[in-house]
This record gives structure tokens, C-alpha cells and sequence, in this order.
């Protein structure tokens, strides 16, 4: 189990509902995909690079509505920055299950 954090450490997460409206694999990686993620008129466009290519093609994201940590400082994956981190489960055989929001929301609207 990890550690239990405060609820102050856990209200400084910027939770966002964000658009994907481009994904492309990464040459050379059989894990990891491009995202670029509409977040509205406050936030703009992300670029999110996920290891989500073994449980989702790149070409059937464009159009999901996914649930991102917007305030994550930038972390370079295979030379590609990525401007955020998207939320998703494990399924028992591990593989990454994107969380959604159950209907749609405007893009860049806060989780909480």
C-alpha cells in the first residue's frame, strides 16, 4: 500500500476532462502512443505520451474524451515531451483500462 497523503497534496492535482484529437504510435516503441489532447480555451492543446498502445490503437482514441493530470510537470518518454499524464485502471492482466467520464464534458472542465 502506499503512503497516505493529505487532502492539501491531493487538491493540488488539476484533474481535467480533455478531447483526444490526434494519436500516433512512437517509432520504435511497442508501448508508448502521441496524444495531443484538446483542453479548451484555458488550457489549449497537450501533447500526452501514454504506454496505452498494447490495449489501444492509435487511430480509435481520436475522438475519446479521457481524464488528464494537467498541472504534472513536463517528462520526456523516447525524446517526446509529455504535458501531462492520463488516468486509467489496470485490468487483472495488467493492462491500462482509460478512465472517461460518463458523459461528455466540456474539454478542460475540472474533475474532482
Amino acid at each position: 500500500m502506499k503512503p497516505i497523503i493529505s487532502f492539501e497534496d491531493f487538491a493540488k492535482l488539476d484533474l481535467r476532462a480533455g478531447t483526444v484529437i490526434s494519436a500516433e504510435a512512437v517509432p520504435d516503441s511497442a508501448k508508448l502512443v502521441k496524444l495531443e489532447v484538446e483542453l479548451g480555451i484555458e488550457l489549449g492543446k497537450r501533447q500526452i505520451v501514454a504506454g496505452i498502445q498494447k490495449a489501444y490503437s492509435p487511430e480509435n482514441l481520436v475522438g475519446k474524451q479521457i481524464v488528464i493530470v494537467a498541472n504534472l510537470e513536463p517528462r520526456k518518454l523516447a525524446g517526446l515531451e509529455s504535458q501531462g499524464m492520463l488516468l486509467a485502471a489496470h485490468s487483472g492482466d495488467g493492462a491500462p483500462i482509460l478512465l472517461q467520464p460518463e458523459k461528455v464534458a466540456p474539454n478542460g472542465n475540472t474533475i474532482s
